[in-house]
């Protein structure tokens, strides 16, 4: 079994330094909130060309990725993710998983918010031990903690017998009131002062974990999480543009399909994929749906995909 969650070792030269008079620790969801987009569409990218899972399958999870990036997460949609996980991670060797970490952190580095970023490291400066909270597996979650040089992580634990998963969870599915029951631990663990403490989160989903702090932000906040922070007064910060776009994007290509898609797709440098066998509206529908959620930075690149 994977090991709860917990302070790591830092690295040369990162982590936090904890002082006597600074008990308070700094959370920040991963989705949304310390990146733009979804990392378990990152997680599905790298599986499929890992073979574990296909075409239609990376479809699905671009259309939801989509959905994600305009919209934020809801419990369906999550509910639906955790049983897909855990069925795809039945039987399949715990270092198969492991050996898809680069082409996953490939995906997410590019779409971590650098002033997100830089949040965190003045939380570690002014000797606050920082974590990333997600629903991925905590050995995902603790090498994306140990790339970025921050302090830990809190992920899902998965269940692991002779060297392969089991397609059981090892604890809590770390999602809503999970997340914060693995947080409370933690800090019960490690000597944190939640009151004391930061929390950074998208979603209304996470209002139990901004409830447990003292300090809650709201980053990139849904609807329902909006109007929470109004009423509580808590901080908003706002990053992610992709949700207005896209409504705007779509709107727009009936009137001129050619001009504004190539607008769009050239500043966010995203990737187009056509499909031959839609209609000549359907296709441009598609392909700035696949721009949306598979585009990374560069220049602008059209492929042809098989039908």
């Amino acid at each position: 079994m994977t090991q709860k969650p917990h302070i790591l070792e830092p690295p040369p030269g990162g982590g936090a330094i904890r002082r006597p008079d600074e008990r308070g620790a700094a959370f920040f969801d991963l989705d949304r909130t310390l990146m733009a987009g979804s990392s378990a569409y990152q997680f599905g990218r790298a599986a499929f060309r890992a073979g574990l899972i296909n075409r239609r399958r990376l479809a699905a999870d671009t259309w939801e990725n989509i959905r994600f990036r305009m919209r934020g997460s809801t419990d369906q949609g999550m509910e639906a993710i955790k049983d897909r996980i855990f069925a795809l991670l039945e039987g399949v060797r715990v270092r198969d998983m492991q050996r898809l970490a680069p082409d996953v952190l490939a995906g997410v580095l590019p779409r971590l918010y650098p002033k997100m970023l830089a949040i965190a490291y003045e939380h570690q400066d002014a000797g606050r031990p920082v974590f990333i909270c997600t629903a991925a597996s905590q050995e995902m979650a603790e090498l994306m903690a140990t790339v970025l040089t921050l302090d830990g992580a809190v992920g899902t634990m998965f269940e692991a017998v002779d060297g392969h998963y089991t397609g059981r969870g090892g604890g809590p599915f770390n999602y809503r009131e999970g997340k914060a029951q693995a947080i409370r631990e933690l800090a019960e663990r490690e000597g944190i002062d939640l009151a004391a403490s930061w929390a950074y989160s998208d979603s209304e989903s996470d209002l139990p974990m901004l409830r447990l702090v003292g300090h809650p932000v709201a980053v990139n906040p849904d609807t329902e999480l909006a109007r929470v922070a109004r009423a509580e007064g808590w901080e908003v910060l706002r990053f992610e543009r992709i949700g207005r776009r896209v409504r705007v994007g779509l709107a727009a290509v009936a009137v001129n399909p050619d001009g504004t898609l190539a607008r769009v797709a050239r500043e966010e440098g995203w990737e187009i994929l056509r499909f031959e066998r839609l209609n000549r509206h359907l296709r441009y529908v598609g392909a700035l749906a696949g721009a949306v959620a598979l585009g990374g930075a560069g220049s602008l690149v059209a492929r042809r995909v098989a039908a």
